[in-house]
């Protein structure tokens, strides 16, 4: 289990109950999982920009923005959210209440599953304090972290953006893979609706997804 996932294991049951508490679910507002989402969206940023303002030494400051944006995005929060076993606890957490939105249906929307991830990093915060969740979370985005490095324009949220006005969502499959351990090379496909709609190789399979996606936008943007 990552270091992460151990310390929302570690939270107060208050704090845990909170940041699993969709507004609907809750008579006040303020007893969601809204003001946990603020709050660690503040950590998650500066935890990431303080690792990579140390990683990238020779980096401007134009250049850490973009690898940052990319890191913390809402689609590298949704997947780490999926690591972490976000929607199963969204769903355990679901009211009884017949007139309850089902965890199920709130998670077809594209803002619960990563603000759900912020409110839990906001609430091992209040926890544990910056030092500890801030490593916690810099090995939780590992993945995005390097993908950025790689490709630092962040062309997965800019199609999952576009799909959205479309109602449209878009997953990811790796296709082939070859080389050794240490060079491993990845070939993806974004689909869309059964759909293949671009493909992308890289060194990793979140460099490979953002070339994938990158193609995706061109064929799309090129359909207007």
């Amino acid at each position: 289990m990552s270091l992460l996932g151990e310390l929302i294991r570690e939270l107060p049951e208050q704090l845990r109950s909170q940041a699993l508490t969709h507004a609907t679910w809750t008579e006040e507002r303020s007893r969601s999982y809204e003001r946990l989402a603020y709050l660690g969206d503040s950590v998650l940023a500066l935890a990431v920009a303080s690792e990579l303002f140390e990683r990238f030494p020779g980096e401007d400051a134009g250049a850490l923005t973009k690898i940052h944006n990319q890191a913390v995005s809402g689609v590298s929060c949704a997947e780490v959210g999926r690591d972490l076993g976000v929607p199963e606890m969204l769903a355990a957490a679901q009211p009884d209440a017949e007139l309850a939105i089902p965890a199920d249906v709130l998670l077809e929307g594209a803002r619960p599953l990563p603000e759900v991830t912020e409110a839990l990093i906001g609430a091992c915060f209040r926890a544990f304090g910056f030092e500890r969740v801030a490593a916690a979370v810099v090995e939780a985005f590992e993945e995005q972290i390097a993908g950025g490095a790689e490709s630092p324009v962040d062309f997965k949220s800019a199609l999952q953006e576009l799909l959205a006005q479309r109602r449209a969502r878009v997953s990811y499959e790796v296709i082939a893979e070859a080389g050794p351990a240490h060079q491993r090379t990845f070939e993806v496909e974004a689909v869309v609706d059964s759909e293949r709609i671009g493909t992308g190789r890289g060194r990793s399979k979140k460099v490979a997804e953002q070339a994938a996606a990158e193609e995706a936008l061109g064929k799309l943007g090129a359909g207007n």
